[in-house]
């Protein structure tokens, strides 16, 4: 089993979304989150003065899936993801040890 974790624009949640549900994911969390990385901010004018926003807003997506679903979760991401711009995210993969399901007491992949 692994874990995937993608950091993404915002504004391409939904499509992301309806690309894992296309290639089997069943279930992800999302988190609004900000940070910052090769784009390392902007600047913004607001009332004649200028701020630096530091942390820009992004999404994160959390996935547990089965080993077989990992190429095609990363290539859905990716497509959905991607506008060929500074800033479009990165995805992350972990080993998942152990997963239980908490109603029915079901243990690793029968959990997911």
């Amino acid at each position: 089993m692994k874990f995937i974790t993608a950091i993404i624009k915002p504004f391409k949640l939904d499509e992301v979304r309806e690309a894992l549900s296309a290639v089997g994911v069943q279930g992800i969390t999302v988190t609004e989150v900000k940070g910052f990385g090769r784009q390392k901010g902007h600047t913004e004018l607001y009332r004649g003065a200028e701020y630096v926003v530091d942390f820009l807003p992004k999404m994160k997506i959390e996935a547990a899936i089965p080993d077989a679903l990992l190429e095609q979760t990363i290539e859905a991401i990716e497509r959905a993801a991607s506008s060929g711009k500074i800033g479009d995210g990165k995805i992350f993969v972990f080993e998942l040890e152990q997963v239980i399901r908490i109603r029915t007491g079901e243990t690793g992949a029968d959990a997911l």
